[in-house]
């Protein structure tokens, strides 16, 4: 089970090696990737959620996993503002470590990882992870930290920001139609759009990941990828085998989930409160590369 993850994840380095390859001949550039990074974000990750959750039979469990990824990133938030303290970091460090090792790419790679590894039904419990737990958690919690160690131009409607997220919007327009059959020209695009997506996000990472700042942010990272890639999944471990003793399919996705790499939505929010941004996309590059590692060796520690 763990080789195959290895495998997985392998072939999805491929992909962002091609974005890689793609930035550093100059053929695309990263701010030439955000137009695809747009068409994702309202096209391809919501018919992916759409697709995923639309036929899945929906129970209890699922709420379960969300409440999961709620405890995993509040006692991620608490570990990284001790650390930050501990460190005597500036408000705004202080604010970006929290975010960068609190708040996963549970959507982005996530999403993939757990397709490609836990199949279709993994993925509608990544969905509920992701978009119940972690997207919630930024848009409260991580929107409350980023404004009170940053600044911002206006106030910022939580409400809003929530209901116009489109894999939140997906979500409950797949709740909604739910027991309604999809006419099937319209499945076959959603479909399209779909499976173009997790290809796309994996290119897209490649050419936005860029090593800058890793050097003077050092050890400060170290501290986020200790957080982010060892702690919550210990946590969610503990909460899996407490919550989910038997059933290892579960407690596979709730440890692969909070295993994640810091959110690249962090850096978004990072830049819209001035926090350390810098500081936030070289957590990102580092915890992205560390968890090819970190995360199938977390998977030995499922039973």
């Amino acid at each position: 089970m763990v080789a195959s993850l290895a495998e997985v994840i392998a072939g999805l380095l491929l992909l962002v090696g091609v974005g890689v390859v793609l930035r550093l001949t100059g053929l695309l550039s990263a701010d030439e990737v955000q137009p695809i990074n747009t068409v994702l974000l309202y096209v391809g990750v919501p018919a992916l959620v759409f697709r995923a959750v639309h036929p899945a039979k929906l129970t209890p469990e699922l709420l379960i996993v969300a409440a999961v990824a709620w405890v995993v990133a509040l006692l991620a938030f608490g570990l990284a503002w001790l650390a930050a303290r501990a460190l005597r970091l500036g408000p705004r460090s202080t604010g970006a470590l929290m975010l960068a090792a609190a708040l996963g790419n549970t959507g982005y790679i996530g999403y993939p990882l757990t397709l490609a590894f836990l199949g279709h039904t993994g993925l509608v419990r990544a969905v509920f992870y992701d978009v119940f737990g972690t997207v919630l958690a930024l848009l409260t919690v991580g929107f409350a930290v980023a404004s009170h160690y940053g600044r911002a131009e206006e106030r910022v409607n939580v409400l809003r920001e929530i209901v116009k997220f489109p894999p939140v919007i997906a979500v409950f327009a797949a709740l909604v139609l739910h027991p309604l059959p999809i006419p099937n020209l319209v499945s076959s695009g959603i479909d399209a759009f779909a499976n173009m997506t997790v290809p796309l996000i994996m290119i897209s990472v490649g050419v936005s990941l860029r090593p800058t700042a890793v050097r003077e942010h050092g050890f400060t990272i170290g501290v986020v990828g200790a957080i982010k890639l060892l702690a919550a999944p210990l946590v969610a471990l503990l909460l899996g085998r407490l919550l989910f003793g038997g059933a290892p399919a579960i407690e596979r996705l709730v440890v692969l989930e909070a295993g994640m790499p810091s959110m690249m939505l962090g850096l978004i929010v990072g830049r819209r409160f001035d926090l350390d941004h810098e500081l936030i996309a070289a957590a990102i590059v580092v915890t992205t590369a560390a968890s090819a590692i970190t995360v199938p060796l977390l998977q030995l520690l499922v039973r």
